[in-house]
């Protein structure tokens, strides 16, 4: 099998999907907890499917996601090649975008393939939240 390439790592990062919309919160300090459990997108590398649950835990500060517009949102990953770091990295930054929580957290478990599950989570703000930056160099260093 060839080897994975910085085109596998950027899949999806940068794709267009549907708005995530948004309604006033008239109320202060709680925390909402959306479950999706049948997510699922596509190995931009192997083409297979790959399937998760994913957990957004948010403390809204004026605004409150919409929860239509969300499953549309999600649902748009079906067909989406994106590695699950980056499906997840990617849902914490839009929702951010959309609701400005006080802090919001994406945990994504994704079912076992190979023998092998994953669980990422990604939060904002906080030194758990990622950024992107670009893939390492693939030359090799001349010193051994």
């Amino acid at each position: 099998m060839a080897a994975y390439t910085d085109k596998h790592a950027r899949a999806g990062v940068d794709a267009r999907l549907p708005a995530i919309e948004t309604w006033p919160s008239p109320y202060d300090d709680y925390e909402i907890t959306v479950e999706i459990p049948e997510y699922n997108a596509v190995c931009p590398k192997t083409g297979l499917p790959d399937f998760g649950h994913l957990t957004i835990r948010y403390v809204p500060d004026r605004l409150c996601l919409e929860l239509k517009s969300l499953k549309l949102y999600i649902v748009a990953y079906r067909n989406l090649g994106i590695f699950y770091e980056n499906a997840v990295n990617r849902i914490l930054q839009d929702c951010v975008a959309a609701c400005r929580p006080k802090r919001l957290s994406v945990t994504g478990r994704f079912s076992s393939r190979g023998g092998i599950s994953s669980t990422v989570e990604a939060a904002y703000p906080g030194a758990k939240r990622a950024r992107r930056r670009r893939p390492p160099s693939r030359r090799r260093s001349s010193r051994r």
